[in-house]
């Protein structure tokens, strides 16, 4: 996600510097866009009016930013630092704290629209965090995005982000169901959703993955690993707030069982590989 995103940066001009903790994969990305490869996210961030990053967890975020040669050592008062990262709202939240400490501003700002999204620059991003720093950086985070806007305070972005991870479970829980049912009963299941997408069932998992589903094709983007860890937080959320998801509950039980498969880094569409009949 982040190597695509640095792209967009680069092919619109903006002056780029890139880290990642696996060095081969910055000098692989400068081999491909103009921009500079830093060794520490630290060095990355020195003189940087903007500073984004895109890890994959609470714990890889606060090492990448909080850690000794972390992103908050490099930047300077008056910088932003932007979190693409799907985290707690807790963690957002705390780092608006840690970094208004130092005069840095801090967006939390998750994306939908996986990896297809990050390659087009069609992301949609949900933003956290005070006005005047998302207006900052609104025109560089729309290098890459069809849509990006500001829901709230800090950590704001992230609570919407758990919306969207709760709302697709179950479409995609419903699509593997019909699919599935279609299948068993003979049916021509591309006629099917060629139909069915042009009314009321009609999404964007529909369009964009039902024919895949029908082939029993899983590698487009976001893997069920990284849906389990999203499911988990918007669980651990709901809990604080004393929310029942017995929809999302379920369906994260059954990526469990698509991971029992072997299917960890299938994307999300291959929850209908526990329905399929071999």
């Amino acid at each position: 996600m982040g190597f695509r995103m640095a792209g967009h940066l680069s092919t619109k001009g903006h002056d780029v510097t890139v880290f990642n903790r696996t060095p081969s994969r910055a000098v692989d990305w400068s081999q491909k866009f103009k921009g500079r490869v830093s060794s520490t996210a630290k060095l990355a961030c020195d003189g940087a009016d903007v500073a984004i990053c895109c890890v994959g967890d609470d714990p890889d975020v606060e090492d990448v930013v909080l850690g000794p040669e972390g992103m908050l050592v490099g930047l300077s008062s008056g910088a932003i630092l932007v979190d693409h990262t799907t985290t707690s709202a807790g963690l957002a939240q705390s780092l608006c704290n840690k970094t208004l400490e130092q005069g840095v501003e801090f967006i939390d700002a998750p994306v939908s629209g996986g990896e297809s999204g990050a390659k087009d620059g069609r992301l949609t991003i949900m933003c956290g965090g005070a006005e005047a720093a998302f207006i900052k950086c609104h025109p560089i985070l729309n290098s890459y995005s069809v849509r990006c806007e500001l829901l709230g305070p800090s950590g704001s972005g992230q609570m919407a982000k758990m919306v969207n991870q709760i709302c697709i479970a179950g479409l995609v829980q419903g699509l593997s169901e019909g699919i599935a049912f279609g299948l068993a009963n003979g049916l021509n299941m591309p006629a099917v959703i060629d139909v069915i997408s042009k009314g009321a069932a009609q999404s964007w998992q529909m369009e964009n993955r039902a024919s895949t589903m029908i082939e029993g094709k899983y590698d487009f983007g976001f893997a069920v690993d990284w849906m389990r860890k999203d499911l988990r937080i918007c669980l651990e959320q709901a809990k604080e707030v004393d929310v029942t998801l017995p929809v999302a509950s379920l369906v994260d039980q059954f990526y469990s069982e698509v991971q029992a498969l072997g299917g960890n880094r299938w994307d999300t569409s291959s929850l209908i590989e526990r329905l399929r009949k071999h």
